[in-house]
């Protein structure tokens, strides 16, 4: 019998000659050992420059296997991110009320959720090494636990004179945001490559359920009331239920989560598992995003939808009061609108990147409906019909937040086999800076001249990103990975050979069938040699 590698030079040798169907390919230039030229995928526009993953190592298929708790452990990450997004707006979305009750100008109140972007850019460059070296459990067990213990302290700050302590209590709780970047990355450890974006879509529902709630619940809870100890006693309440949510999902992180499986569910990871830790370099890894022209366009674009999405969740209670005075309710109503739109959107377009891997397709597409959703919400917020806001900003939402997955999947296509990690919090990171600049902006424009001139401001910024997105070129390097690696099955020691997987790229097909010709008569060679031999 032949080996691995000897049979996989003799095979591929022959590849590119007739296999006996009248279909001859271009013969793949060969650049070193066992390496070959790759068609891209079809979804890549421009081929005229071959990416890393372009002259990829033919290695042996390995064990891949799909664990029921999955799921499980992608609902303890979704509640988790939920309880957290659930203190990020606690204080915006009743702004109104906090104002009168600490006795504190808008900025103040404004920092309380700015809080949020601004404690995650400085603990990106660590979190991010720990997520690589450490795990994903470890920084999901200590984002929970901050969470936890910032939610306690702030219950001890429902009282006029507590300003500081609940602020120092939303920063406690703000370091739990240090989750961010790991959603595609968790769904990349325990998903198929047929569900992968869906998981990661879940995976950020969890965030938008508690924004969601967060709009929700805190004008239901705390009503705006003249009298301050009834007040008090209602933030109170707020904050003992929200710890005592926090608490329990802490528990559950504790017991139940877990780091990864024990045999990975996809080829791309089983071969990321076998990457040497010496091969590894964290530096080298920032380097290489830093330097992928693809991948830097959709950290600016990112940035720009993402941050637009921060500073209306933001700044939605002051613009909603400004035309329709008294209804707090009905601004976290409005909010709840736009997220639970946003969930659908991203549930949806998860499924449909599955099905197509349309990658840049979607996400621009997404892009640009949301920049026609924010214009439609600019100039009808002044109308003077509640129903009408409903409307636009479900509309806004569906689009809006219903891009941040699409955002994290088509980044990790961009960068494969970088850490998803690295990747995702990269565009996190320019997130949260672009919703500081743009929730501190929008506030001042707010203040001077109105909504109108403030969403007027952010349409801009859209704009600019759908064009930036339009420029990025799609090399979609995970989805060859997974191709090249399930084109071709083991060969049996009879002599048979398995059948070719299809990924959707039928491109590859006659490569495919040549390949298997080729096989199939070297094997009855060789079989037939070594017969002889032993007669």
């Amino acid at each position: 019998m032949i080996s691995q590698d000897e049979f996989s030079e003799e095979w591929m040798d022959g590849v590119g000659e007739d296999g006996g169907n009248g279909w001859s390919p271009p013969r793949k230039e060969r650049t070193s050992l066992g390496e070959y030229r790759r068609l891209s995928l079809g979804d890549s526009s421009d081929t005229s420059e071959p990416s890393a993953l372009d002259t990829a190592q033919l290695l042996p298929l390995m064990e891949t296997k799909l664990y029921k708790r999955r799921w499980l452990m992608l609902f303890i990450f979704s509640a988790f991110s939920m309880s957290n997004a659930l203190m990020w707006l606690q204080y915006g979305i009743i702004s109104n009320i906090f104002l009168r009750f600490y006795s504190i100008g808008t900025l103040a109140i404004d920092w309380l959720s700015m809080l949020f972007l601004l404690t995650y850019i400085p603990l990106f460059l660590p979190v991010t090494w720990v997520l690589n070296n450490r795990g994903v459990r470890e920084v999901v067990v200590v984002a929970a636990a901050f969470n936890c213990i910032g939610a306690w302290i702030k219950t001890g700050t429902a009282n006029p004179d507590m300003f500081a302590m609940t602020f120092f209590g939303q920063f406690v709780c703000s370091v739990g945001t240090i989750y961010m970047g790991i959603p595609s990355r968790l769904a990349s450890l325990w998903f198929g490559e047929q569900e992968v974006s869906t998981a990661c879509s879940i995976a950020v529902l969890g965030t938008q359920l508690g924004i969601a709630i967060g709009f929700l619940l805190p004008p239901i809870l705390v009503p705006n009331v003249d009298d301050v100890e009834e007040l008090a006693y209602h933030i109170r309440i707020m904050f003992y239920i929200s710890a005592g949510v926090a608490t329990f999902i802490f528990i559950l992180v504790v017991i139940v989560f877990q780091e990864k499986p024990e045999i990975p569910p996809t080829q791309a990871q089983a071969q990321a598992r076998n990457i040497p830790p010496g091969d590894y370099s964290y530096m080298a890894s920032i380097l290489n995003l830093l330097r992928n022209k693809p991948f830097m366009l959709l950290v600016l674009s990112y940035g720009l939808n993402v941050g637009s999405f921060y500073s209306i969740s933001t700044l939605l209670n002051r613009m909603i009061i400004e035309h329709y005075p008294g209804e707090e309710v009905n601004a976290g109503r409005i909010g709840l609108t736009i997220v639970v739109a946003g969930m659908a959107g991203s549930l949806i377009c998860g499924i449909w990147l599955d099905r197509t891997k349309t990658y840049k397709q979607t996400t621009l597409a997404v892009y640009l409906f949301s920049l026609i959703g924010m214009l439609v919400y600019t100039f009808t917020l002044n109308l003077g019909h509640l129903w009408v806001v409903f409307l636009t900003a479900g509309v806004l939402g569906f689009f809006m937040t219903g891009y941040l997955p699409l955002g994290f999947e088509f980044a990790v296509e961009l960068t494969y086999p970088e850490s998803e990690g690295t990747s995702s919090g990269l565009l996190n990171c320019s997130a949260q800076i672009f919703g500081i600049i743009f929730t501190i902006s929008q506030g001042k424009i707010i203040d001077r001249w109105g909504t109108l001139a403030g969403n007027i401001f952010l349409c801009v910024f859209l704009l600019i990103g759908t064009a930036l997105t339009g420029l990025i070129k799609s090399d979609l390097r995970r989805q060859k990975a997974n191709l090249q690696n399930s084109e071709v099955q083991t060969v049996s020691p009879t002599g048979s050979v398995s059948s070719v997987q299809e990924y959707g790229a039928t491109v590859q097909r006659p490569l495919a069938t040549a390949a298997l010709t080729k096989i199939h008569n070297l094997t009855k060679t060789k079989t037939h040699t070594c017969q002889e031999s032993d007669g």
